[in-house]
């Protein structure tokens, strides 16, 4: 078919070699005008050059380097890795149209075939960061992704969402470093408009779950966590008895109302008839009463005031 678009894959050492000076140029070109840009620095250096070969190379979830080619011309590229020991999420790392390519509609071909691809090879859905770039977003959005929090350095993320049934599950989180939490606070935070947590919360956030004091609840699809919320545990000197504070209280976008938020709400509401945690309380916004109403939380204790330090 004429001017019909296909893939084929860095094979060789010297397409390899190839992937890499377009992606070089990509970056400087694209995504770091900057010359001096110490990010760019660290993309066209060795440490990053090495790991994602490790990532090339390694014999699952490889990252694959695509060429997009139309009547045996190159016309762009794509880095995307495939999950399939997870669910099978195809991850689009790097997306590119060559300049002179750009404009009546190539990206958009591109963009499907890539899809079309990467559904081929065992995907079942596809996520990627757009950064703060608006044309980014709005090409993405053309081909069906939505915003969907962010990831674990809290930079936003898009996703084409999954269409396959796959059931939603509610676990204690038992693993305080696991990367997927960071992505669910992060997400929570974008969505209240507060900062990342910084390496130093971090570390705080993961010693007050190693020491007891908080406790969250992960909600998941298959292998990905979609969903949380935390009980921070609190002596009451009233019932002299431990009570719990509901807080954390998050379901990426693209997951939401899909009966999740009730999933965590009786999974956190059990945890503490089972741990001897007399009562649950949750501070919210009046738009979010409720909600919170048809959970459970159906006892009013008078306002709740702070004096912030």
């Amino acid at each position: 078919m004429e001017n019909q678009i296909t893939i084929r894959e860095a094979v060789t050492d010297k397409d390899v070699a190839l992937f890499w000076e377009q992606l070089h140029t990509y970056h400087k070109r694209d995504i770091f005008p900057d010359a001096n840009s110490e990010d760019l620095k660290y993309f066209l250096g060795s440490e990053y050059h090495n790991h994602m070969m490790k990532i090339h190379d390694r014999p699952h979830d490889r990252c694959r380097f695509l060429f997009f080619n139309r009547e045996g011309q190159d016309i762009g590229f794509a880095m995307p890795v495939i999950f399939t020991t997870e669910d099978s999420k195809c991850f689009i790392m790097e997306f590119c149209i060559y300049p002179k390519f750009r404009g009546g509609g190539a990206g958009k071909e591109c963009a499907k075939v890539l899809l079309d691809w990467a559904k081929e090879n065992g995907a079942l859905y596809a996520e990627l960061n757009y950064g703060s770039d608006d044309r980014r977003h709005r090409f993405w959005k053309s081909a069906g992704f939505i915003e969907n929090g962010t990831d674990e350095w809290g930079e936003p993320l898009m996703i084409l969402p999954p269409e396959d049934k796959v059931p939603y599950t509610v676990e204690v989180l038992a693993d305080p470093t696991d990367w997927q939490l960071l992505k669910l606070e992060n997400g929570f935070k974008r969505d209240i408009g507060e900062e990342a947590l910084t390496e130093e919360k971090q570390k705080q956030l993961q010693k007050a779950i190693e020491d007891g004091k908080i406790t969250f609840f992960i909600a998941k699809r298959g292998y990905r966590a979609v969903g949380m919320c935390s009980v921070a545990k609190c002596y009451s000197t009233f019932s002299c008895s431990f009570t719990g504070v509901y807080e954390d209280f998050y379901i990426e976008p693209a997951f939401r109302g899909k009966g999740i938020a009730r999933k965590l709400a009786q999974a956190a509401q059990m945890w503490c008839k089972e741990n001897g945690i007399s009562s649950l309380t949750v501070c919210c916004a009046p738009c979010d009463e409720k909600m919170y109403l048809k959970f459970g939380f159906d006892v009013t204790l008078g306002h709740t005031y702070a004096h912030l330090i």
